[in-house]
């Protein structure tokens, strides 16, 4: 029921959505359009969907401070799931979004048939392991239970995690897209698969469970602190970044927020709200 009811929210949010930016610029609006059309009205403001932690909170920072010596009129709109910030950059309800990373967004506009592509890395959010039961992760045992996101990606990266802290064994080769059915010694262990979004909620049900840093952060919990197990940062291909539609990253309102977005003062922001739970990741290109 509890599914059911926050689809039905889901889906009352992106109507009203739809209905309340309609002025906004959508694909039948030609001064809303860029390279794939006529060019993009500036005086309009850039609306972003964005996930709540922390990337709606970058955003408001770059509104309240950084915006307007730019000359950009920036909109932040908030959701809580990983699907509708896609699906409505894609119609043209919103004009960029800023959630997700690239394994993610290269596995989205595969089964959707969208074109959502990067402009600009911004962060990395550490996937981790946490518990309400287990202090130490050499205390998990055989018949506990460890609750996983059940998307593509994040469901892989999670077990690459469990993988790489000797909790389980999985087939060579397998990488960020691995399933259950990839591991080949489950050590004992039991395995509950969960929307992202929910696997905070679950703690209380489960002996440990691998959750998101953004939804670990909405859950007041501290990446670099309660985590029993956290990602390593160099080398993660999981750096969050900003998207568009395909043809509209030379808007000079995205680009203006792109710049925004890499600049120092965004990076102590970061650094200085998060302290160490969500990192900065300027510099690599976006589709590396």
């Amino acid at each position: 029921m509890r599914k059911n009811i926050k689809i039905s929210a889901a889906v009352a949010s992106a109507a009203a959505l739809a209905l309340g930016l309609s002025a906004c610029g959508t694909d039948s609006d030609p001064a809303a359009k860029s390279e794939s059309g006529a060019k993009a009205d500036t005086s309009k403001a850039l609306v972003v969907a964005a996930s709540p932690t922390p990337h709606a909170d970058i955003l408001n920072f770059v509104k309240k401070n950084l915006a307007e010596k730019e000359g950009l009129k920036l909109e932040v709109k908030e959701f809580t799931d990983y699907v509708l910030p896609n699906t409505a950059t894609q119609s043209g309800q919103v004009d960029a979004n800023f959630f997700q990373h690239k394994p993610y967004l290269d596995d989205f506009n595969k089964k959707n048939d969208t074109t959502i592509v990067p402009v600009v890395n911004v962060h990395l959010e550490p996937l981790g392991l946490y518990s309400k039961k287990i202090k130490d992760i050499k205390d998990i045992k055989a018949g506990q239970t460890i609750a996983v996101p059940n998307d593509t990606t994040n469901g892989g990266r999670a077990l690459q995690l469990l993988a790489e802290n000797g909790l389980i064994t999985l087939k060579d080769g397998v990488g960020t897209t691995a399933k259950l059915s990839d591991i080949t010694d489950k050590k004992g262990l039991e395995f509950k698969e969960l929307e992202a979004a929910t696997v905070p909620r679950a703690l209380n049900d489960v002996d440990a469970a691998v959750i998101n840093g953004n939804y670990a952060l909405e859950a007041k919990l501290s990446p670099a602190k309660d985590s029993l197990a956290l990602e390593k940062a160099e080398g993660n291909p999981y750096a969050n970044f900003l998207a568009v539609k395909e043809g509209n990253e030379k808007d000079p309102r995205v680009e203006k927020l792109a710049k925004l977005l890499n600049s120092d003062e965004v990076k102590k922001f970061i650094e200085d709200t998060y302290q160490g739970s969500i990192i900065a990741s300027f510099g690599a290109p976006a589709t590396s």
